[in-house]
């Protein structure tokens, strides 16, 4: 009996220890939940900000907001956020978030800002693997060649030269690095094909929340 004593004290020692350890890492995750729910907020919110400047709209941008899917043009088969601006009611722009799955170290996920007329506000990357000093260079703090879509539209350049000058399109490539450009200049035109064909079904949907996308 007294030899089992002390083993049975050491399993109630580690069991005590593996259940206060469990609380306190329960007790951190809520406490930091919310914190870390509101930064991912306010860095998505600063970087529809850039794209579609806060004096453009009047609405809740980050409520107005529709989830769709369309694996072909939108490049994924989960729903994609679409943001909408509104101002005084009217239609402004749409921010769509799609993913180009096609980079050179896995999906590439951006953020595609389209006015209401279908020229292009603006694109930013917001998550990626490319190889860094080479496709990173789609970040926009890396160089400028990610704020070389602002103003572009499926007439400009003409549809068939939306690719990398590679490949006989308008766009340039990066030295050493193909194929994270193309992969992004691919899926910002097939979001702006997206928003071509669904535009106005786009803003008359009411808003959905995640949770049920």
């Amino acid at each position: 009996m007294t030899v089992y004593r002390p083993i049975a004290l050491s399993a109630a020692f580690l069991f005590l220890f593996a259940v206060i350890g469990a609380g306190l890492v329960a007790f951190t995750f809520d406490s930091t939940a919310e914190k870390i729910a509101d930064n991912e907020r306010r860095a998505l919110l600063k970087s529809l900000n850039e794209l579609v400047p806060e004096q453009r709209y009047d609405n809740d941008i980050f409520s107005d907001v529709v989830y769709v899917r369309n694996s072909e043009l939108l490049g994924t088969s989960q729903p994609v956020p679409v943001y909408r601006a509104r101002k005084n009611g009217w239609p402004v722009a749409a921010v769509l978030a799609p993913v180009a799955p096609d980079g050179y170290s896995g999906a590439i996920r951006l953020l595609v800002a389209i006015n209401v007329d279908a020229t292009l506000a603006g694109v930013r990357v917001v998550q990626h693997r490319e190889t860094p000093g080479l496709g990173d260079a789609i970040e926009a703090d890396r160089s400028d060649w990610i704020l070389g879509f602002k103003g572009r539209s499926l007439s400009d350049p003409p549809e068939e030269r939306w690719k990398v000058k590679r490949d006989g399109g308008a766009f340039d490539q990066f030295t050493g690095a193909t194929i994270t450009p193309r992969a992004v200049v691919k899926a910002v035109k097939e979001a702006l094909l997206y928003f071509q064909t669904h535009s106005h079904e786009l803003f008359e949907k009411d808003p959905i929340p995640a949770a049920q996308a």
